[in-house]
């Protein structure tokens, strides 16, 4: 009998390589499934419906939200994002880890609602570095890149309120990094004792 999942949410300010971090992740790591979000904002090149986000318009992101169907939800950047409550549902009743890329306003809400969640925050080694991925990824106008420096400051302060908290100074390192803490909680007690407990029960024990 498999336990149940874990939710383990990851978050960073915009350019810290979080996507690239998760991408990794699921390649790497087994029983690790990816929740994926829904969001009104227009897909960007390279994305691709329904593998990076599930692309919805406004209407139909309301009518989720009036349906009580997401388990948190958020307005980024004047677009709304939502993480779908029976995908996270789905995945952990199946015994498969929850990964939920998300930003801090949505990490919050998570583990407001779900305490038992782990958070994982992703941080650049210096704030030019996060500059400079932020501006190289030429896929924001100068605006909006001007805008996520700005919010960085904040999201900053409150990552660091997160469960645990990783330096993205090195690709490789930071992905078993975060493969470490994912393997940890998966040898806690809480985990392990309704599994040992059917082992009671099949021996006859009452």
């Amino acid at each position: 009998m498999r336990a149940k999942g874990d939710v383990f949410v990851i978050s960073a300010p915009s350019g810290s390589g979080k996507t690239t971090i998760c991408r990794r992740l699921l390649q790497e790591t087994d029983r690790l499934e990816l929740s994926i979000s829904y969001t009104t904002r227009r897909l960007k090149h390279g994305e691709q419906d329904g593998r990076d986000y599930f692309f919805v318009d406004q209407p139909e992101f309301d009518k989720m939200l009036d349906c009580k169907e997401f388990l948190e939800s958020a307005t980024v950047y004047g677009n709304s994002y939502g993480t779908a409550r029976k995908t996270v549902q789905s995945i952990v009743e199946q015994g498969n880890d929850a990964l939920l890329e998300i930003d801090v306003q949505g990490g919050c809400n998570i583990k407001q609602s779900m305490p038992d969640a782990v958070l994982v925050a992703i941080f650049p080694p210096s704030w030019q570095a996060l500059r400079t991925r932020l501006f190289g990824r030429d896929r924001d106008s100068r605006e909006e890149m001007d805008a996520r420096l700005i919010a960085a400051r904040k999201e900053i302060h409150v990552l660091l309120t997160y469960d645990y908290l990783v330096i993205n100074d090195d690709l490789d390192s930071a992905v078993v990094n975060v493969s470490r803490i994912v393997h940890a909680h998966r040898l806690r007690r809480e985990r392990a004792v309704s599994v040992i407990k059917s082992i009671l029960v099949q021996s006859g024990e009452e």
